[in-house]
Formats: C-alpha cells, structure tokens, sequence
C-alpha cells in the first residue's frame, strides 16, 4: 500500500565543498538548499537558524554530538562580522572545538580550503540574500 508523502530534514550525506552561497541559500553536490546550514562530518544538514542571535546550544546539538570528529567550527554570521556568544564557544571549547566566526561568505571560503587540505572543519552557515 502506497505511504503519503514523508516530509524529513534536510541532509546530504558527505562533505562537499560549497559552489555558491547568497539569494537565501546554498549550491553543492550539484543541488541547491534554501535556508542555513551546517557542514557537518556526518553531511551537509538544514539549519534552522536565521540570524546571529538565533545560535543557541540546542541549534548546535549535532555539533556537539559530532564534536569528536571536529577541530574548528566555522560560523558565517551573515553579511556582518558578529561574535559567538562566549558561553557558547566555552561550551564548544570543552569538547575540543575551536569556533571561528566570521561572515558567511568567508566562512564558505575557509571551508572550501580546509576541505580541500582534509582538516577537522565543520562550518555552521547562516544564508544570505545578497554577499
């Protein structure tokens, strides 16, 4: 018997590089996401955060889980340089997770670098509608 439609979160399993950012989304793997992201080793998932103050230990759940596998946290910010909160980047800290935050388009940048040269990196990227 036919099932209806099954609605899950979004999530690329793999670590690839990301071709374009800007107009409230992302292009990798030959696809397209709309919203934010986090590039993850486990692959590439939706992020449902839409601002610097959004960012919350419950919205970096799977960075933590994952934390064991990750060296540096990239954060795109947007289209402006924010700060992580401190408690947040203790928080990461702990685990051994070192977090960088910067805009996304640097953020994307710096991943596609590190990627490239096999580094621990994960990236948390908050969309943008125009770099």
């Amino acid at each position: 018997m036919a099932k209806g439609i099954e609605i899950r979160d979004a999530h690329y399993p793999g670590r690839p590089p990301i071709d374009a950012y800007g107009a409230g989304g992302f292009r990798f793997a030959d696809m397209s996401h709309r919203g934010s992201i986090l590039c993850l080793p486990s692959g590439v998932h939706g992020w449902d955060v839409t601002a610097p103050d959004g960012i919350s230990e419950a919205n970096l759940s799977a960075v933590l889980d994952e934390a064991g596998e990750i060296e540096v946290l990239l954060v795109g910010m947007g289209t402006e340089f924010r700060r992580m909160p401190k408690e947040l980047q203790a928080l990461l800290r702990e685990r051994g997770v070192v977090t960088d935050a910067m805009s996304t388009g640097s953020a994307v940048r710096t991943y596609n670098v590190l990627l490239s040269e096999d580094r621990a990196v994960a990236a948390a990227l908050i969309a943008v509608e125009n770099p």
